[in-house]
C-alpha cells in the first residue's frame, strides 16, 4: 500500500468512474485501475464492485474510505508543519509575477497558491495567463519572475517537471476511417486547427510533422483550447487534446481519437537559471514541489 494508491482509492470512490477519477488524478484509466487492483491485493480485501453507472463501494470500502482520506490529510498536515519549521526564520515580503498556462484545475494553482498564502502571507503574488511560450519569453525579458511551461526551456532556464502527459489527436464524430491507423505523414493531409507560434500545440506539430518531411494542412488558427474543441466538433478539423480530455471528449460528443499516433511532454515550472536562489523563487519551487508530492 502507498500514497498513490490510496488517492486513486479515493478518487474513484469519490467520482464513482475510473474515467473521471483519472481525469481528476491526470493520469490514464488503466493506470488507475491497476492501482485500484494493487491496493485490493495489498489489502486482500474487494473495495468496489463494477456496476452500470460505475465503481461502487463494497461494505469494505465504505469502512476504510475515511480513514484513507485521514491518513492523506495527515500527511498534508505533516509536510506543511516541515515546511513552516524550515521557513519559520524567513519572512518574505514583496510581489512574485507568475505565468499561469491551461486550465487551474491541470496545474493544481488552487492548492499551490493556498499552501503559497499559509507560509508566506507578506509574500503577495500577480498571475497572468499566456501561451507556454510567452511564459518562457516574459520570464527570459523579466516580466514573470516565475511561470509553467510545457517541455524544456532549453539552456539559461531553471527547471522542475511536475509532471508528463500525453496529446492525443482528435478528430470530428463520424472521421473514424479517416483517422483509424494513419500515421503522422498520412494525417497531414487532412484539415487541421492550427495554434500560434508561442503554443506547445505548435511547437510539438511542427517537430514532429519536419521528422516526417510533411506539412499539415491548416484551415484555422486559434489561441484558445476551448475554441480547438469547438471547431472539431463542428467538423472543422483535426486537432491535438490532453489524453483526459480526448477521452472525454470522445465519451460526450463522440470526437474520433486518432489511434495510431501520440505526443508526450512535461509541464514544467521555470525561473531564469541565475535567478533559482533567490529566496522567494526557492520558496515557490519547494512549495509547488509539496503541492505535487501530496
Amino acid at each position: 500500500m502507498d500514497l498513490t494508491q490510496l488517492r486513486a482509492f479515493i478518487s474513484v470512490a469519490h467520482e464513482g468512474n475510473l474515467t473521471r477519477a483519472a481525469e481528476k488524478l491526470h493520469l490514464t484509466q488503466p493506470a488507475v485501475s491497476l492501482q485500484i487492483k494493487g491496493l485490493q491485493e495489498s489489502l486482500g480485501l474487494q473495495l468496489f464492485n463494477r456496476s452500470a453507472s460505475g465503481m461502487v463501494l463494497t461494505v469494505e470500502g465504505n469502512t476504510l474510505l475515511p480513514l484513507a482520506e485521514r491518513i492523506l490529510a495527515d500527511v498534508q498536515e505533516l509536510r506543511r508543519h516541515v515546511s513552516g519549521l524550515r521557513s519559520s526564520d524567513d519572512v518574505l515580503t514583496g510581489t512574485l509575477a507568475i505565468g499561469t498556462i491551461l486550465d487551474p484545475e491541470f496545474i493544481r494553482l488552487g492548492a499551490f497558491l493556498k499552501l503559497l498564502v499559509e507560509h508566506h502571507p507578506r509574500l503577495s503574488t500577480q498571475l497572468s495567463h499566456h501561451m507556454s511560450g510567452s511564459v518562457l519569453n516574459e520570464v527570459r525579458a523579466g516580466h514573470l519572475d516565475v511561470g509553467y511551461f510545457l517541455g524544456d526551456p532549453g539552456k539559461g532556464f531553471h527547471a522542475m517537471t511536475l509532471t508528463s502527459f500525453t496529446y492525443n489527436v482528435i478528430a470530428p464524430a463520424g472521421w473514424k476511417n479517416r483517422v483509424s491507423g494513419k500515421s503522422w505523414k498520412e494525417l497531414a493531409r487532412l484539415p487541421w486547427i492550427w495554434t500560434p507560434a508561442e503554443s506547445a500545440h505548435h511547437r510539438l506539430l511542427s517537430r514532429i510533422f519536419a521528422q516526417h518531411q510533411s506539412k499539415p494542412h491548416t484551415v484555422a488558427l486559434v489561441d484558445q483550447e476551448s475554441s480547438m474543441l469547438d471547431l472539431v466538433k463542428s467538423g472543422v478539423g483535426l486537432s491535438l487534446a490532453r489524453e483526459s480530455i480526448a477521452l472525454n471528449q470522445a465519451q460526450a460528443h463522440g470526437l474520433v481519437i486518432a489511434d495510431a499516433v501520440e505526443l508526450s511532454t512535461e509541464l514544467s515550472f521555470i525561473s531564469l537559471e541565475k535567478r533559482q536562489h533567490e529566496d522567494a523563487i526557492k520558496a515557490v519551487f519547494q512549495l509547488l514541489q509539496e503541492v505535487w508530492q501530496a
